[in-house]
């Protein structure tokens, strides 16, 4: 056996490696119009023709908020260490300010109660993209007033759940948020602003610092404090290439690590973008209050992406995996081409490169050589069949194997990696996409609702109870 696969196996993690799951509030809970919780622009967007695959919403998802003790139990069966959710700002402010809503406040509270028994630890992600509608009629995370309005939130939850959450993260993927809801189209709320999408990037980043102080001020002190991006490991196409990854490292990665862990702009990302936007929507300050220490830098993975200059010939290639509903998640960078990648490939396209982990989290390492990581999306999407009452997703357990292997071998290398979050727990609604990608190691049945283990999940379990790879 070649250790090049990174199929290594009896590869063994420390004690205190945090091995967890992941959800989004969107995505599992339903219940959207249950409780006091007002609309998010998730409920507007996906009930507008065309905008998703078959034009699925999460209004029932896979009824989570009706189904909690059981998929509390089902967590606890599994042995998790800890579990990542997010908490939906709708649910607590449906309006997106004010006082808060008790029943959201209620329902998160037996959830986290609900952990804690169980011995999970709770990792609460305040914002995976389901921004109140109110605000977005406001104008949304291009204007200043949505961040304010999110350091307000922070304060809200802080105060009731700050005692018991072990990690707060503040926001998850910004890179989504502000390039494919207000640059391409093909998120919620589904503008297709350049401008719009790069004043989003700037006030997500003032959020998440104004956010982290908010929390720090109200929070226990056992908490962590952390921010997740999904940071893209970028690749040249030739070596003539360097230009095109130098742009789309400045857009992806740059635009949210410099402000927020160095207090900075990427001088070469204001220069792309010029003819986009002036920036001045930077007041003086903002960059110093982006820039809050933090305890952990999540990361989400799941494949590279591979770049050239465009040579003038054909139309411009956009396989970069987001495919988009007639705008650009590329604002000033238009001229880059995405070039199809090597296969194998997930459902969803992507291909598979565990290689392509290890580097990211060496590069991380290399940059910002203090910061403590962890991996808190990292899974695929395949054509699972429940056949029999099982699920036979040995694709998946290689997937998530070799990813693990990168992780540890970048651990060996010096990299800080605290933990792995697995994405997704459970089969849900993936977004634009509708319920045609099965990411869960559990599945579901979306017209009974029945939990059902995969062989993944079987698997998974053995590995956290053994800290060891089979």
């Amino acid at each position: 056996m070649t250790t090049s696969d990174y199929r290594n196996t009896g590869v063994k993690f420390p004690s205190n490696f945090l091995f967890g799951s992941a959800t989004a509030s969107y995505q599992v809970e339903g219940a959207f119009d249950e409780g006091g919780r007002g609309p998010s622009i998730w409920d507007t967007f996906s009930k507008t023709p065309g905008k998703t695959r078959d034009g699925d919403t999460g209004d029932v998802a896979i009824d989570h908020y009706h189904r909690l003790e059981e998929d509390l139990d089902l967590m606890s069966a599994l042995g998790l260490d800890s579990y990542r959710f997010s908490i939906a700002w709708p649910r607590i402010q449906p309006t997106g300010s004010g006082p808060v809503n008790q029943a959201g406040v209620d329902f998160y509270n037996r959830l986290i109660d609900g952990l804690l028994a169980r011995g999970i630890k709770p990792v609460a992600t305040l914002y995976h993209w389901d921004l109140p509608q109110v605000l977005e009629d406001a104008g949304g995370w291009p204007v200043r007033e949505t961040a304010l309005r999110f350091a307000d939130y922070a304060d809200a939850v802080g105060k009731a759940f700050g005692d018991r959450v072990s990690v707060w993260t503040t926001l998850n993927e910004p890179w989504c948020a502000a390039y494919l809801g207000y640059g391409s189209g093909v998120h919620a709320p589904g503008r297709q602003s350049g401008a719009d999408a790069l004043a989003a990037v700037h006030h997500l980043n003032l959020a998440h610092g104004l956010g982290v102080q908010a929390l720090r001020a109200v929070s226990g002190q056992q908490a962590a404090y952390s921010v997740t991006h999904n940071l893209h490991a970028v690749r040249p196409a030739d070596e003539g290439s360097g230009e095109a990854v130098r742009r789309i490292e400045a857009l992806a990665n740059r635009a949210f690590t410099w402000p927020m862990l160095r207090g900075e702009l990427d001088p070469g990302l204001v220069a792309d973008t010029a003819g986009v936007t002036d920036w001045a929507f930077v007041q003086d300050g903002d960059l110093e209050a982006a820039n809050q220490p933090i305890d952990i830098l999540g990361v989400n993975y799941y494949s590279t992406v591979t770049v050239r200059m465009w040579d003038g010939s054909g139309d411009v290639a956009r396989n970069d995996g987001h495919q988009s509903h007639g705008g650009s998640p590329w604002p000033g960078s238009d001229m880059v081409e995405f070039v199809q990648q090597e296969g194998p490939y997930t459902a969803m396209g992507w291909n598979i490169a565990p290689d392509g982990l290890e580097k990211l989290l060496l590069d991380l390492h290399a940059e910002f050589p203090n910061q403590p990581l962890m991996i808190t999306e990292n899974g695929a999407a395949f054509p699972d069949e429940l056949i029999d009452g099982a699920v036979h997703d040995d694709q998946r357990i290689d997937y998530v194997h070799r990813h693990l292997v990168a992780v540890k071998r970048a651990m060996e290398k010096g990299a800080d990696v605290r933990g792995y979050q697995l994405w997704s727990l459970f089969d849900n609604y993936e977004w634009a996409h509708g319920y045609s990608k099965r990411f869960g190691i559990i599945h579901v049945d979306y017209e009974t609702m029945r939990r059902t283990l995969k062989d993944s999940a079987l698997w998974y379990r053995d590995v956290i109870a053994t800290r060891q790879l089979p």
